[in-house]
């Protein structure tokens, strides 16, 4: 299973941390070393990352990392780094043309949501979404995580400002290259974010959902996510 990783963007607020958001240090190793190592413990066995703010520091860095535990990694670069997340992942349509993983670089996922995700049958076509329908957890902060309305495992709709919704959006995926075809539709259309390729596939009735349960994740994208992120990994509960 090859896992698809978004770390493309500036991540100005994780700034106070450090410079470059999958290099800032949590538990003593680099945010991203932490996504790539529960994404292998979850069966992953080959990486692609997008870069894109300051992509040669980070490629040097993901180099060395690699070198040294032995992870198969593909660069891409994304030159629109600035523009929304879907636009990287479209970056990778060359590199992947079969069932892959995608996540981001500042979701820390307790392994076994990858390792669900990695077991979804292969003949399923669209992609499926992890989905947090403990919607009350309130881990992560509920004005800035993307919402979704699914019913009978598909998605209804999803995005940041549903005020109607039953599950958030954990930042993992299973796509099948059925993904790269809704990003070419809804970045033709003007949305260019992940979730706008996922309301795509919905209008096609081709988007999942499989909820975690209980498994525990966070999007480590400011001071406050952080804190929360590295006190649960002391206590062992991430």
């Amino acid at each position: 299973m090859k896992c698809l990783i978004v770390a493309a963007g500036q991540g100005s607020r994780l700034r106070d941390k450090g410079p470059l958001k999958p290099l800032v240090t949590i538990r003593g190793r680099p945010l991203i070393a932490e996504v790539i190592d529960r994404a292998r413990r979850g069966g992953v066995d080959e990486f692609v990352i997008i870069n894109g703010y300051r992509g040669d520091e980070l490629r040097t860095a993901l180099d060395d990392m690699a070198e040294c535990d032995g992870v198969r990694v593909t660069h891409v670069h994304n030159p629109a780094w600035d523009r929304a997340n879907g636009v990287s992942v479209l970056c990778a349509r060359p590199f992947l043309d079969g069932p892959f993983l995608l996540t981001m670089c500042d979701h820390v996922l307790d392994p076994e949501i990858n390792r669900l995700m990695a077991a979804i049958p292969t003949g399923r076509d669209g992609v499926t979404l992890g989905v947090d329908s403990n919607v009350e957890r309130m881990l992560n902060d509920p004005d800035d995580v993307t919402r979704v309305l699914c019913r009978d495992g598909r998605i209804e709709r999803i995005g940041k400002s549903l005020t109607d919704f039953n599950a958030f959006d954990t930042g993992i995926f299973r796509c099948t290259p059925e993904m790269f075809d809704a990003l070419e539709s809804s970045q033709a259309e003007g949305e260019d974010s992940i979730s706008g390729a996922m309301n795509t596939l919905a209008r096609w009735h081709k988007a999942y959902v499989l909820d975690i349960g209980e498994h525990l994740w966070i999007d480590v994208d400011d001071p406050l996510a952080y804190d929360k992120a590295e006190r649960l990994m002391a206590q062992g509960l991430l």
